[in-house]
């Protein structure tokens, strides 16, 4: 059974920063894109980050410079580092992994964690 579990989410001000880790588990994905979504309320899933299993990395334009995604292959975790955090970044989280990036910023995907909870304050 394949899993992917988020963690490290929680509340925190603005400017401060957060690392999310999402661990997957149940299958290989080597060759797997992995990738970070979001969701505020009353708003639509949004692609925020994915990263190639050979490490190449795209972003959202709003998070360009703030946020880092990283991988670790041997562990099949991925990580999203999220610095200068503002009230607009509030969301559930979700870790997601599918074989093609272009599949995931249609916003779509193979796997989906449960989601996070991030709450930024002003």
């Amino acid at each position: 059974q394949v899993q992917l579990v988020e963690s490290g989410g929680g509340l925190v001000q603005a400017g401060g920063s957060l690392r999310l880790s999402c661990a997957a588990s149940g299958r290989t994905f080597r060759g797997y894109v992995m990738g970070w979504f979001r969701q505020a309320p009353g708003k639509e899933r949004e692609f925020v980050a994915a990263i190639l299993w050979i490490g190449l990395t795209y972003y959202t334009d709003s998070v360009k410079g703030r946020f880092t995604i990283s991988r670790d292959n041997a562990k099949d975790t991925v990580y999203l580092q999220m610095n200068s955090l503002k009230p607009e970044d509030t969301a559930v989280y979700y870790c997601a992994a599918d074989v093609s990036v272009s599949t995931m910023r249609n916003v779509r995907s193979e796997y989906w964690g449960q989601g996070t909870q991030v709450t930024v304050s002003s």
